[in-house]
């Protein structure tokens, strides 16, 4: 029994130092672990710390790099701008040196001006002491012819009047003659000095328009897809836009036609949009002229606000600007109406310049002088009395209205802004290359001038030249001598004036010639 005790507490004993010796063992390992670890770690932490030195490095090379480049980029943008700069500046300074040459032109035009001004009252005065010298040379030959001739007064008086009638009225028609010409070569050197200053710093670019517009297809085929079946489709277009669509043998192509220029650009744009859809049928048709008729409304204001931001005019009602917008579908011969009143606003504002008037007035004139052409398809009655109608309504100004209404001269002028319109719409509508006219018109208006030239005594031949802008007219010499062709080429003149109507002006010239001819025997 005691040996078994024994040999039970030395079982314990040595299962206690066991225990104790495994424990002491993992004890170890665990420590080895522990040095491993952190062994690792202070790698693994050297490591990053190495890494992120590296990436450091990198980063602080790359962000050199952008700001090399950035700094090389502003750089170059800063001497660029210096190089604009420096050519704006050029710009200005060569403008400012025309602008005083231009000023010291027109000072010596003014000084040119005041002294023919000045030689002209003097001629008056020399011709009202002639008048009177020639009354009292009247009186004595009256007295002497009364005393040699034995015959009264009254008969005197009758006689002596039909002997110096003519030959007051030769030598009056050489005074005026001179006078004239003296006077329209310096007027013609201040206007065309005047006019040359407005016109050459205007440059419009036309585009001659008629009354159809053409839209291409991308096929043949498509031609029967608009005309639809028994052709409800065209009609269905026609009726809902108002213009005739003409289907013919011209390949890929159809004509829209229409007097109503602002319909006809609905139309065409309505048929693009229906052709790049490929939906073609009655209510698809109707749906789509409806919303291009509604953009083409809010089209028409943004057109007439940047018109009226070109010219610089503000405070236009807006049923103005909408009118406005609608001048650019419309033409004149082939002149474009927008672009026609946008030069002969700024035509105007440049006269007005030139005289020491309001240039914004001027041009407020000009841009609105042919706004009832915007009306004239829809109310009857001339487009000048039908726009200054609408601008009345619109609270324009007195001098606008007049400018408006007298520049085809329905009604007398009240201001001079009047005389610039109507100067600065003939110097736009007139200038070669901007109107066409149809051949009829045109050549009715060549006969007309000719059979007036030809009414009057003593003309043999007339001839309508240059495009109507010259009349040359062969007189009798026998007939008509040299004073009295200027009488004929006034009185021609003044009955183109009264009796036709045309663009621009004409210049009417006289030409008398003699021949003598004689036979040795």
């Amino acid at each position: 029994m005691l040996l078994y005790i024994i040999a039970i507490v030395i079982g314990l004993a040595v299962g206690v130092l066991i225990s104790q010796l495994i424990s002491f063992v993992k004890r170890a390992k665990d420590n080895r672990n522990i040095l491993k670890s952190n062994e690792l770690a202070r790698k693994i932490l050297a490591d990053a710390k190495h890494e992120s030195e590296n990436l450091k490095k990198s980063a602080v090379l790359e962000a050199k790099e952008e700001w090399y480049k950035t700094q090389k980029k502003y750089e170059e943008e800063i001497n660029s701008r210096k190089k604009e700069l420096y050519s704006l500046e050029k710009e200005y300074n060569d403008r400012s040196l025309n602008l005083d040459k231009r000023l010291e032109a027109l000072e010596r035009r003014d000084n040119n001006l005041q002294k023919f001004e000045k030689d002209l009252k003097q001629k008056e005065v020399e011709l009202e002491n002639k008048k009177l010298m020639l009354d009292d040379l009247i009186e004595q030959q009256n007295n002497k012819l009364s005393e040699i001739a034995k015959l009264s007064r009254e008969e005197a008086i009758q006689i002596l009047k039909n002997n110096l009638k003519n030959k007051a009225r030769n030598k009056a028609a050489k005074e005026i003659r001179k006078i004239a010409e003296e006077t329209k070569a310096d007027a013609s050197r201040l206007v065309a000095g005047i006019l040359s200053t407005a016109v050459q710093r205007i440059a419009v670019d036309y585009v001659s328009e008629s009354t159809v517009s053409v839209v291409s297809l991308p096929d043949e085929e498509m031609k029967g897809r608009i005309i639809g079946r028994e052709g409800r489709n065209i009609r269905s277009f026609e009726k809902a836009s108002g213009i005739d669509l003409i289907i013919d043998d011209t390949p890929e192509a159809v004509v829209l036609s229409g007097f109503d220029p602002i319909r006809r650009e609905v139309a065409r744009i309505a048929l693009e949009k229906l052709i790049s859809d490929g939906r073609i049928h009655p209510g698809r048709i109707e749906q789509v002229i409806e919303k291009t008729t509604k953009e083409m409304n809010d089209n028409l204001v943004k057109i007439g606000e940047k018109a009226c931001m070109e010219t610089n005019i503000h405070n236009i009602s807006p049923n103005l600007i909408k009118l406005i917008g609608r001048l650019k579908y419309r033409t004149s011969y082939g002149q474009n109406i927008l672009q026609h009143s946008l030069e002969t606003a700024w035509i105007c504002g440049i006269l007005a310049a030139e005289m020491g008037l309001d240039q914004e007035l001027a041009r407020r004139c000009g841009f609105l002088h042919d706004i009832g052409k915007a009306l004239d398809h829809e109310y009857d009655g001339s487009h000048a009395k039908l726009g200054a109608d609408v601008v009345r309504k619109n609270g324009e100004s007195k001098i606008v209205i007049n400018a408006i209404e007298a520049h085809h001269e329905e009604v007398e002028y009240q201001s001079i802004y009047a005389v610039l319109t109507q100067a600065a719409d003939a110097i736009s509508g007139a200038r070669p290359g901007a109107r066409r006219e149809m051949l009829e018109t045109y050549m009715k208006r060549l006969e007309k001038m000719e059979e007036i030239a030809n009414s009057i005594e003593g003309v043999s031949k007339s001839y309508a030249i240059q495009a109507g802008r010259e009349l040359r007219i062969i007189v009798d010499p026998v007939s008509v001598d040299d004073e009295k062709t200027a009488y004929i080429a006034s009185d021609i003149a003044e009955k183109i004036e009264q009796e036709m109507q045309y663009p621009g002006q004409i210049k009417v010239m006289v030409i008398r010639e003699t021949r003598q001819t004689a036979v040795a025997k």
